[in-house]
């Protein structure tokens, strides 16, 4: 093990978060110009390990390296996609530590007896368009042709979008690939929580992964003159928005393990001397168990009926996304967890609140995820960071796996 593994990783790091499509901030949303020359950063990275590259259907990066015998391969990966404003790890660890380990392994002569495949996905954050985990979704064989009709802000189809970044849309289901391809799914990925810092443990295994939905809210009240119409006559759209926010907000605090978030909203005509006649707002709700995200669902959808009854307006909830949670495999635990301990660290098992490439990939084949330690637990912002001791941890823990993996076990 070289002491020089975790400045590399750091190294990769910075050189991927300078590819943004804002100055002064990383923002690097799917499909886009900057997402291709993501893509193409880690293609060099990829073949200079030794690696076979190429792009599939649905614009996601995969390097392929052989094995001495068995075809299969390991899989490892994360997204390439960002928030906007975002931080530098979330995704890119994921991609940059494998290819760190495959170098290290032909800089010391090693040839694993499987193959090894190291994939950056297109889109997981799903910031660009309604739906998420569209590469990881079409990997695994489960994102529907309807998706591609989905658009953006400036009205722009998730197809429109993939034949601008070089892919055939028609050919997106030839990204689907096989169970018996791969011998399981390992992800690397930040923790996004203070729980690993809180224990000074640098990497943890990570038991399940949290169910999601997504929704797209519609408020349609009646724009009009913002001196003429008195107030007890008015169906202003974003009062009634606002106190849709407001209901979701209790109903989630009311409930056990359960977070909703509204992160955009927009109004329409959105002048100031105008009552808002129309309001979109996002809404994203996650649990660990699905059972009470359906039920928050439900209690959400009441809520807005009985506000719209009173607001005297029209709402309209449309479900973009659903995931169910995932419980990580056994299996491929067991041989992660003993890379951590042989690796000489506590083994800490916690399960994440956040989704990931992995949950889309559990209906492929077998799933696993090393969470490492962040600074602060932040995520999603430019404060986000790792530091170098924790990348040669997290180097050192998939050297291990590499290396001890047994396919047969």
């Amino acid at each position: 093990m070289t002491s020089q593994a975790g400045s590399k990783v750091l190294k990769y790091i910075e050189m991927l978060a300078q590819i943004s499509q804002e100055d002064g901030k990383l923002t690097r949303l799917s499909l886009t110009e900057q997402h291709k020359q993501a893509n193409a950063l880690v293609g060099i990275l990829m073949e200079s390990a030794g690696m076979q590259v190429r792009t599939d259907a649905m614009g996601n990066i995969i390097g392929r390296l052989e094995g001495s015998s068995d075809k299969r391969a390991l899989l490892l990966g994360s997204h390439l996609d960002s928030v906007r404003d975002a931080g530098k790890f979330d995704g890119p660890l994921g991609v940059v530590a494998p290819i760190v380990c495959l170098e290290l392994l032909a800089r010391q002569g090693i040839t694993l007896p499987y193959a090894v495949e190291i994939i950056g996905f297109c889109d997981e954050e799903g910031v660009r368009f309604p739906s998420t985990l569209l590469g990881s979704r079409a990997l695994a064989g489960t994102l529907k042709p309807e998706v591609l009709d989905e658009r953006d802000a400036d009205n722009i189809s998730i197809g429109k979008a993939l034949k601008a970044f070089g892919q055939d849309p028609s050919e997106f289901a030839s990204a689907q690939r096989k169970p018996e391809e791969f011998l399981g799914f390992v992800e690397v990925h930040i923790e996004q929580g203070p729980v690993l810092e809180g224990e000074n443990l640098p990497v943890g295994l990570v038991t399940a992964i949290a169910g999601a939905a997504r929704y797209t809210v519609s408020v349609t009240g009646m724009a009009g003159h913002a001196g003429t119409v008195p107030m007890g006559l008015r169906k202003d759209a974003l009062v009634a928005a606002s106190e849709c926010i407001v209901a979701i907000e209790q109903i989630c605090l009311s409930l056990p393990d359960v977070v909703g978030t509204v992160g955009m909203i927009q109004c329409q005509p959105g002048a100031g001397n105008v009552i808002p006649g129309l309001v979109d707002f996002s809404l994203d709700l996650r649990s660990s168990q699905d059972s009470v995200r359906d039920d928050a669902e439900q209690q959400i959808y009441a809520a807005m009926d009985e506000i719209a009854r009173k607001r005297l307006v029209t709402i309209d909830a449309q479900k973009t996304y659903q995931a169910a949670g995932v419980t990580c495999d056994s299996w491929l635990n067991g041989q992660l967890g003993h890379a951590i301990t042989n690796s000489g660290y506590q083994l800490r098992s916690l399960p994440s609140g956040a989704g990931h490439d992995a949950m889309a990939l559990a209906d492929l084949t077998r799933i696993a995820m090393l969470f490492v330690r962040c600074t602060g637990g932040i995520s999603h912002h430019p404060d986000e960071n790792i530091t170098v001791e924790d990348a040669e941890a997290t180097v050192q823990v998939l050297m291990r796996l590499l290396t001890d993996f047994n396919p047969d076990a």
